[in-house]
This record gives C-alpha cells, sequence and structure tokens, in this order.
C-alpha cells in the first residue's frame, strides 16, 4: 500500500513537473510570437531549438560547432573541479581532524576564502599565461573553497560516541580518522562536491575570457557582442544541463558510497 502511494506521488510530481515546463515554453513563446518582448532582447524557444540543432554541424555565428564549445569548457571545467577536489576534500578532513593542521591553515584560508576568485585574474595572467593552466586556476579558486568548508564541517561534528567506541577498542588516531570520521563526513563531503561544481560551472563564463576562441563563455560572450540573445541562451542552457548530469551523477556516486543512508 505504502509503495503504491509512493508511486502516486512520484507519478503526480513529474506530471505537475511537465505540465509546469510546457506551461512556461508556452508563455515564453507567446511573449516573443506576439512582440511583447523584441527578438532583440529575448528570441523564442523554437528559435532557440532551431539554432541548437544547427550549432551540432554549423561553426557560425561564432566560429566552433556546439560539440567543439562544449569539448573545450568541460576538459576546463573538469581540470579545475578535479584539482579543487583532490586538494580541497582531503585539507578539509585533516583541518577538521587535527586541531595542528586547523591552527597553521585557517589562518591562510580564511583570508583568501572571500576573496571573489574573478579578483585573481590579473595575477593568474601573470604566473600562468592565458593558457589552460591560467583559466583552470581561477576555477580550481571557485570549487576549492567550498570542498573545504563542507568536508572541514561533515568530519569536525563527528558523532563523539561513535570516536569513544573505536578508541575502546583500540583503535589509533589515525584508525579512528579513516574509519569513523571519514565515513561519517562522506554526506558533508558530497555536498561539498555538489556546491564546487556548481561554482566550477558559474566560474567558466569569466575564466573563458582570456583569450578564448572556444568554449561556452567565449560563445556566449559572442552571442552578446552580436545581440543574438539565441546564442547566447544555447551556451547557457548547455552548461545548464551538463551541470545538471554531472550533479545527478553525483548524486548516484553518493548513494553508493553511503548506503546507510536509503535505511
Amino acid at each position: 500500500m505504502a509503495q503504491a502511494r509512493t508511486r502516486k506521488q512520484a507519478r503526480s510530481y513529474w506530471w505537475l513537473s511537465g505540465v509546469s515546463l510546457i506551461g512556461f515554453l508556452l508563455f515564453w513563446q507567446a511573449l516573443v510570437q506576439f512582440g511583447i518582448i523584441s527578438t532583440y532582447i529575448l528570441e523564442s524557444p523554437v528559435q532557440v531549438a532551431k539554432l541548437f540543432v544547427a550549432k551540432l554541424t554549423s561553426p557560425n555565428p561564432d566560429g566552433a560547432t556546439l560539440f567543439q564549445h562544449f569539448r573545450t569548457s568541460f576538459i576546463l571545467a573538469l581540470t579545475g573541479y578535479i584539482a579543487a577536489v583532490v586538494i580541497g576534500v582531503p585539507l578539509g578532513l585533516l583541518m577538521g581532524w587535527y586541531k595542528a593542521v586547523d591552527g597553521a591553515v585557517r589562518p591562510i584560508f580564511e583570508t583568501i576564502r572571500p576573496i571573489p576568485p574573478i579578483a585573481w585574474i590579473p595575477l593568474s595572467i601573470l604566473w600562468l599565461g592565458i593558457g589552460l593552466p591560467a583559466k583552470a586556476f581561477i576555477i580550481w579558486l571557485s570549487a576549492f573553497v567550498p570542498s573545504v568548508i563542507n568536508s572541514y564541517a561533515g568530519i569536525k561534528y563527528t558523532d563523539p560516541v561513535l570516536i569513544n567506541v573505536a578508541r575502546t577498542f583500540g583503535a589509533s588516531r589515525w584508525e579512528t580518522f579513516r574509519k569513523v570520521g571519514v565515513p561519517w563526513a562522506l554526506p558533508m563531503v558530497f555536498t561539498g562536491l555538489r556546491l564546487s561544481l556548481s561554482s566550477a560551472w558559474m566560474t567558466l563564463v569569466a575564466a573563458e575570457l582570456l583569450a578564448a576562441t572556444e568554449g561556452l563563455g567565449y560563445m556566449i560572450q559572442t552571442g552578446r557582442r552580436l545581440s543574438r540573445p539565441d546564442v547566447i541562451i544555447v551556451g547557457m542552457l548547455t552548461i545548464g544541463f551538463t551541470g545538471a548530469l554531472m550533479a545527478l551523477a553525483l548524486e548516484a556516486l553518493e548513494g553508493r558510497l553511503t548506503p546507510w543512508r536509503k535505511s
């Protein structure tokens, strides 16, 4: 009975979501179709869909196909994101578990934390030039902070009862960290991974201002220069869809690594 009710609720949810999306697209189309909003400001969803299909094979009007833009941006975003996670997650966990690490790192981290990633662009050019490393560095900065903060918070508030039980059975500080602290922190770590992913894609457009000739950020900027809202929207939607799919992949991975949360 409970399963039937759950399935019914799921169907109702997806039905409502579908109706809402269709209604939004129809409203958007009507605004443009009847001249309420100029196509100079906003193109219709039909025109956006046509351009999306055309851009799969055509480099016009920005010099590259949609796949070429996507490939460039995906490599860039993934490079910065992975570097941020590989450094940020272990650092946050160690800061939350060991007071010595926290005391050594926190002053530097808290100083860097409020600085917008975009503010680092001039220095990144001086240090790394205008290629992939400089752009990936900007994305790394934006994704690094959420990785550290959430990993830190996740392990900092590990249930003390579990820690005491582990120590009662003779576990060392390091063993308790690995077998109690890290598993306890995983849900918050994955929250940080999702926030870092969002930050990486949000910073992408700014990062691709650095002498880019391809990329979704470059595509959006070119659309602005050409006064082509349809080009801008296609670039934005591609970023949105890619980010959403990657977030779903992270959610699936979290479900496999934290099966106890389902129960």
